[in-house]
């Protein structure tokens, strides 16, 4: 694979497949930068060295062709601002004008496709729409570690199409900070998961029961363990196809000899609202027509203590509903408890997803060791599974 250390870019212009997918509010205007700011290392070293950049990107879920609102046209003001150069946009990823645009980019100059999912052939891996992306550029470069699991056209078909394929800093990163992780981690090495469903990290589960000391549950999924263990949770979300499969972790576990840990108490409201009325309750204890929306003081107490005194942390997923105020407050714990752990010498992987933003939002990105661009990407990568997009590279 070819780092972008070892290539040259002087006089040629670079494709780059980078991930744009960032969060706009109702003026359209970025509510989370971290995607954006952690390109700029590989931009600059490209301009640096008297190249020029053609970047393509998708942006939301647009269902049929163009939309306004999942426009990348929205990007260019903030993107120009940030890279320090006036970022031309050309309005069709494939359309003559943006051949006009990207065949005439001086060293120096930075040119943004279009949303790629505006064709439907960009999911659909399709070769021809691949080809036409290629010529765009004179070399291929893959920074969009975020996607790196989906053999889309941009970001695995369309490296078939040139002699020079380059890894970007963000995937070159992502892919030595998650093997920093999962081979070869300090002890304590404690790992967080969050999230609402047991049947989305299954996978990575197993996979860290062979690595970690400590297995910390938190979020939606824990209500699955403890209805499957003869508990009440009241209306709290759970896979009740997934109870047998839960108690089957629980005894894998044990043989393994990794300590799990689960909320004692619970942070329960009668309402999926921030301001619905609360109380706590001890796990196994809620009553109907109340659902568990965060982990309890009691709960935060033990977790931040086990956190605090790991050497290696591993965090994918919330311990409650953050959107919420009100139910913030595990989430916020954890957040801080992962910066001590850090600051005490300690290596902590934020893996992306949810976890990135509440570490962002409560501004912490810059306390931790590394915040993971890829939820999805990184989750597939740490169960064993090969990314297409970091295939394509090695090819």
């Amino acid at each position: 694979m070819i780092t972008i250390d070892n290539y040259n870019f002087a006089g040629k212009r670079a494709l780059i497949r980078v991930d744009f997918n960032v969060p706009l509010n109702d003026k359209f205007e970025i509510t989370d930068e971290t995607r954006i700011k952690a390109t700029v290392p590989t931009i600059s070293k490209i301009l640096k060295d008297g190249g020029s950049v053609v970047l393509m990107s998708h942006l939301g879920r647009p269902k049929s062709g163009p939309e306004d609102k999942s426009s990348l046209k929205h990007l260019v003001k903030r993107l120009s601002e940030v890279f320090g150069v006036t970022v031309k946009f050309a309005d069709d990823c494939i359309g003559e004008e943006s051949y006009k645009l990207s065949s005439t980019l001086k060293p120096g100059e930075i040119l943004l496709l279009e949303n790629l999912r505006f064709y439907k052939e960009e999911e659909k891996g399709d070769e021809a729409f691949a080809e036409k992306l290629s010529k765009h550029g004179d070399v291929y470069v893959n920074d969009a570690f975020g996607t790196a699991h989906r053999a889309h056209a941009s970001t695995t078909i369309v490296a078939k199409f040139f002699k020079d394929k380059v890894c970007g800093y963000v995937m070159q990163a992502e892919l030595v900070n998650a093997k920093k992780v999962l081979e070869h981690a300090e002890r304590p090495f404690t790992a967080i998961m969050g999230g609402s469903k047991i049947s989305d990290k299954i996978l990575i589960i197993e996979k860290l029961l062979d690595k970690v000391d400590n297995l910390i549950i938190g979020g939606g999924m824990t209500y699955t363990f403890v209805k499957a263990q003869g508990g009440k949770i009241g209306k709290s979300i759970h896979e009740d196809d997934k109870m047998e499969l839960a108690l089957e972790l629980l005894k894998k576990a044990e043989a393994k000899g990794v300590k799990l840990y689960f909320p004692s108490d619970n942070v329960i409201a009668d309402g999926f609202k921030n301001d619905a009325n609360t109380q706590v309750v001890k796990s196994g204890e809620i009553p109907d027509g109340w659902e568990g929306l965060d982990i309890g003081p009691d709960s935060v107490k033990v977790f931040a203590d086990i956190v605090e005194n790991s050497k290696t942390v591993l965090w994918n997923g919330p311990m409650g509903v953050f959107e919420f105020p009100t139910f913030a407050v595990g989430t916020e714990a954890i957040a801080k408890a992962v910066v001590s752990a850090t600051k005490k010498g300690g290596f902590s992987l934020i893996g992306g997803g949810d976890s990135a933003s509440a570490i962002n939002n409560l501004g912490y990105g810059d306390d931790v060791s590394y915040v993971s661009t890829g939820g999805g990407a990184l989750l597939e990568y740490m169960e064993g599974k090969i990314l297409p997009g970091v295939a394509a590279l090695e090819s």
